[in-house]
C-alpha cells in the first residue's frame, strides 16, 4: 500500500495526499476504525513533507473521512468504509440502451463526431471551419476579463438572468441596428451559441404542418436539430446567388410549412452569399405565403470584398416575421459560448421562459468578457487582421483548387471554406477513402443534403490549415480525383 502515489505538478501537494487517502478509503483499502500511519511515517512513505500530510489529515477530518483520538493518532471514520461498500442487495444493473428514447437514438445516429474520421497525427485536415486560434486576441481578452471582474466580479460569479446580460444585450441591439435592422417591436435573448438558439426557437414553434423548408444543401447541425424536433425537411436547390426562388415557390405551393430556415451569407456548406436583389424577392415570396423565417447570420462579418449585404431581417423592415440567430463563434472565440436571438418582442418573452426552463441562463462570465471586449473596440481591430489572413488563405485555396481539382463547379464567396461539386456519378466518399490513405481528409458533402443527394460534393475548410499543407493537400485531392475519374 502507498506505493502507487504519484505527484502531479501544479496542484497543491496536501490536496493530492488528501485525495489519494480518500480514494483508498472509498475503494475499501482502508477500513472504518483502522488507524492511519502517523504524519511522520506517511510523509516518508509518500515522499512528501510532513506539513503536507498534517494539512491532508486535517482536510480529511473536515470532510468526515477521519477522526483524531488525542494522543493516539488519526483513524478512518466508519462512514468512509461504508461509502466504499461491498456489493449489497440494493445493487442492480440496468440495460440503459433499452431505456433510450427515440430522440436519443436519433441524436446518436446523426452524431458525426462519433462517426467522423479519426485523423492520424500529421494528417492534412480540411474538415474544420473553426477560426484559427493563432489569430486569437489573447491580450485584449485577458484585459477584458480583468476589467470586468474588477467592476462587478461578485455579480458575474452568481446566477444571471435568463434573457441575458443587459450591457451585452444593449450593445448587440445597437450592433444589429448598424446592420440595418429595425429594432422597433423586437427584442433579444442571449443563448449558448447558435445551436441552443435554434433549438429554443424550434421548441417554441407550434407544429401545424410539421415541416420546415430550407436550402439544399444546408448546415448539418440545423438538419440534426430539425430532425430531432420531428420536422419534415423540404430542401430547395441553390443557384449561384442563393436559393432557387422558382423551386422555392413550387415548394410553398405544394404544402404548408411551420417555418423556413435560411443561411443567406457565406452559406454553410456552399459559401454562397445571396444577392441583395434575391434577398428582397425572397422576403416578398415568404410574405406572400405567410411563412416565418429563421435566419442564420453565419459568418456575416467575414466579408473580403464588396459592400455590406444587409441580413434578411433588415430586408423585412418593420415586419416581425424573421427570427435572426447571431453568433461570433466562427469570427471570434468559439470557447465563449455566446449567441443571440433577435425576434418579435412577444416571441422573445416566451423564449426567455423556455431558456430558463432548459439552462437557466448563459454564462454571465462569458457574456461579460465578450461585452467588455466589444466595448473596447477590439472587434473591428481583430476583424481587420482576421479578414486579411483568411482572405489570403481563401485566395491560395481557390487558386490551388482551380489548378488541381477537376470539379464541375466551385463555390465560396469568402468565409472559411469552399464547396466543390464533381460530375454526376462521382463519389467523394470514395475519393475521401483514397485521400485518407495519403494523409489528407475533407468533409464529404452528402451530409449537408436534406434528401440523400450530394454524393459528388465536398467541403474544404481552410481556416486552420498551414499554407504548405493547403498546397500539398489540394494537389493530392486533385490528383486522386483525376485517377478515379479515369
Amino acid at each position: 500500500m502507498f506505493k502507487d502515489f504519484r505527484l502531479i505538478a501544479g496542484r497543491p501537494v496536501y490536496i493530492q495526499v488528501k485525495d489519494y487517502m480518500k480514494h483508498l478509503m472509498i475503494k475499501g483499502a482502508l477500513q472504518g476504525g483502522q488507524k492511519l500511519p502517523s504524519t511522520r511515517e506517511l510523509s516518508t512513505l509518500l515522499g512528501v513533507s510532513r506539513n503536507s500530510v498534517i494539512s491532508a489529515y486535517e482536510a480529511l477530518a473536515d470532510d468526515g473521512f477521519t477522526y483524531a483520538v488525542q494522543g493516539q493518532g488519526s483513524y478512518v471514520a466508519p462512514g468512509a468504509a461504508a461509502q466504499a461498500g461491498s456489493p449489497d442487495e440494493s445493487a442492480w444493473t440496468l440495460d440503459w440502451k433499452a431505456r433510450l428514447s427515440s430522440q436519443a437514438r436519433l441524436a446518436e445516429e446523426l452524431d458525426i463526431m462519433k462517426r467522423g474520421i479519426r485523423a492520424a497525427k500529421g494528417t492534412i485536415s480540411f474538415t474544420s471551419i473553426a477560426p484559427d486560434e493563432s489569430l486569437f486576441d489573447l491580450e485584449n481578452v485577458k484585459r477584458a476579463f480583468l476589467e470586468r471582474m474588477a467592476v462587478e466580479g461578485n455579480v458575474l460569479l452568481n446566477y444571471g438572468y435568463a434573457k441575458g446580460y443587459k450591457p451585452l444585450i444593449d450593445y448587440l441591439k445597437q450592433y444589429m441596428e448598424h446592420k440595418g435592422v429595425d429594432m422597433r417591436g423586437k427584442d433579444m435573448l442571449i443563448t449558448n451559441g447558435f445551436t441552443e438558439g435554434f433549438d429554443l426557437v424550434l421548441s417554441a414553434l407550434g407544429r401545424k404542418a410539421g415541416a420546415v423548408v430550407c436550402e439544399n444543401p444546408t448546415h448539418h447541425t440545423a438538419i440534426k436539430n430539425m430532425k430531432l424536433h420531428g420536422f419534415e425537411i423540404a430542401g430547395v436547390a441553390m443557384e449561384r446567388d442563393g436559393i432557387h426562388l422558382g423551386e422555392l415557390k413550387r415548394a410553398l405551393e405544394a404544402r404548408e410549412y411551420d417555418c423556413a430556415y435560411f443561411v443567406p451569407s457565406y452559406h454553410n456548406p456552399t459559401g454562397i452569399v445571396m444577392s441583395p436583389e434575391k434577398r428582397q424577392r425572397l422576403m416578398r415570396l415568404m410574405a406572400e405565403y405567410k411563412v416565418p423565417v429563421i435566419e442564420d447570420g453565419f459568418n456575416e462579418e467575414l466579408r473580403y470584398s464588396g459592400s455590406h449585404v444587409a441580413p434578411l431581417i433588415a430586408a423585412a423592415g418593420g415586419g416581425n416575421a424573421v427570427i435572426y440567430l447571431g453568433s461570433f463563434s466562427k469570427v471570434l472565440f468559439p470557447g465563449l459560448r455566446v449567441g443571440w436571438v433577435v425576434a418579435d418582442q412577444e416571441l422573445i418573452y416566451y423564449l426567455e421562459s423556455v431558456k430558463r426552463a432548459r439552462s437557466i441562463h448563459t454564462s454571465t462570465l462569458d457574456q461579460s468578457i465578450l461585452y467588455q471586449y466589444l466595448l473596447g473596440g477590439n472587434l473591428e481591430k481583430y476583424l481587420k487582421r482576421a479578414r486579411a489572413e483568411y482572405k489570403r488563405k481563401y485566395e491560395l485555396t481557390l487558386a490551388c483548387c482551380q489548378e488541381h481539382i477537376p470539379y464541375a463547379s466551385l463555390t465560396g464567396d469568402g468565409g472559411l471554406h469552399l464547396f466543390a461539386t464533381f460530375a454526376e456519378g462521382f463519389s467523394t466518399r470514395e475519393l475521401l477513402d483514397a485521400c485518407r490513405e495519403q494523409g489528407v481528409i475533407f468533409t464529404a458533402g452528402d451530409m449537408f443534403y436534406t434528401n440523400g443527394q450530394g454524393q459528388n460534393t465536398l467541403r474544404l475548410g481552410f481556416s486552420r490549415v498551414a499554407d504548405e499543407d493547403i498546397l500539398k493537400g489540394i494537389e493530392i485531392i486533385g490528383r486522386t480525383a483525376r485517377q478515379l475519374l479515369g
